[in-house]
């Protein structure tokens, strides 16, 4: 087996000793160079020495998609409007009951707040949304990507941890990592020169961490980013999951690989083939050492390259979703097609928290 495979299964073995964590000279040698099934067959070895036995987890959760207007205007987005559209919105708190009752009847107990950077909400709004939503409703609630956070403490003219501070207290609980696309600067000017740089990310999320709100990172790929900028990518959030674990917070549970879908025709994307997007979802298992969890994104890439993730590397299906907006679900909507999919793929299905608790 390849030296370099072959470090990542010692490093499985031996947890506690860095010597063995791959470099991104490493990495990038796995990725350009080194045949799709060895590494794919190195990341299921690894997974089963990190998490061993037989299970596959799941969850239950409706994303409701708080707003529809942004002024981040990524180039690959076509769901975002601008403030005076007649198409814009901003969900009331009654709408967003009566999303979170139909979700709660097919057995969801989570809900992902999503929505846009929109400086006419007030903060109000998202503190009364999630007192309603944890309080009266009785859910836990993961919301608010990185851009969202930082530009709402900036609205309201206080320190991002000052804010963190009123949202965790008001019920929220967890944050996404949406909006790392590519952490490089070279694409994220062209995915949205407004959007956070790649540093920025990382920091907005280091201080969620530090403030007891974990949550996932992940990657999109599939334009013109570079071998070396996927690498890039992945080392920025290792080393922030570094962070976390050094000082004992809470930091990244899960890290999901997705692939650009077609949406405008401002933004370039390519047809990435279904061996290319295993050898990445296995990179990123044997890479990223110090996260439990690899999800598969069954909403993104379907119910057959799924299901092959679960024998590379992955260990979690990150569904059921309920509603999905901004893309287009390719994945389960039910806990029992969760479960009979998690089955047939040859694994034993466990539900749990978008917390992995």
């Amino acid at each position: 087996m390849n030296k370099i495979l072959q470090k990542a299964i010692l490093g499985a073995e031996n947890p506690t000793n860095n010597d063995f964590r791959l470099t991104p000279a490493e990495g990038l040698e796995l990725l350009t160079e080194t045949p799709w099934t060895q590494v794919v067959e190195a990341a299921n070895t690894v997974r089963q020495k990190r998490l061993p036995g037989n299970r596959v987890g799941y969850t239950a959760f409706r994303i409701v998609n708080y707003t529809n207007v942004c002024e981040v205007t990524c180039s690959f987005c076509s769901f975002c409007r601008p403030y005076k559209s007649p198409e814009a919105y901003v969900l009331t708190l009654d709408e967003i009951r009566q999303k979170t009752i139909e979700a709660k009847a097919k057995g969801a107990d989570h809900i992902f707040l999503q929505g846009g950077v929109n400086k006419e909400i007030p903060l109000s709004y998202y503190t009364d949304v999630l007192k309603m939503l944890t309080q009266e409703m009785g859910v836990r609630v993961r919301g608010f990507s990185p851009v969202e956070l930082k530009r709402m403490a900036e609205f309201n003219n206080m320190p991002l941890e000052s804010l963190l501070d009123i949202l965790k207290d008001a019920g929220l609980s967890s944050v996404p990592g949406a909006g790392a696309e590519i952490l490089s600067d070279r694409m994220r000017q062209m995915l949205s020169p407004k959007k956070l740089q790649a540093q920025e990310w990382c920091d907005v999320l280091a201080a969620c961490h530090k403030k007891g709100l974990p949550g996932s990172a992940n990657i999109v790929f599939g334009s013109v980013e570079t071998p070396e900028e996927i690498i890039e990518h992945l080392e920025y959030v290792r080393k922030t999951q570094d962070q976390a674990v050094t000082a004992n917070v809470a930091g990244f549970n899960s890290f999901v690989v997705w692939t650009f879908q077609p949406q405008t025709d401002k933004f370039p994307i390519r047809h990435v083939r279904g061996d290319e997007y295993l050898k990445l979802l296995a990179l990123s298992r044997l890479y990223l050492d110090n996260i439990p969890h690899i999800e598969v994104s069954l909403l993104g890439m379907g119910l057959s390259l799924g299901e092959l993730g679960l024998h590379v590397g992955a260990d979690d299906i990150n569904s059921i979703v309920i509603e999905e907006n901004v893309l287009t679900n390719h994945g389960l909507t039910s806990i029992e097609a969760a479960e009979d999919f998690i089955r047939k793929a040859g694994f034993t299905p466990y539900r749990r928290s978008l917390n992995f608790d």
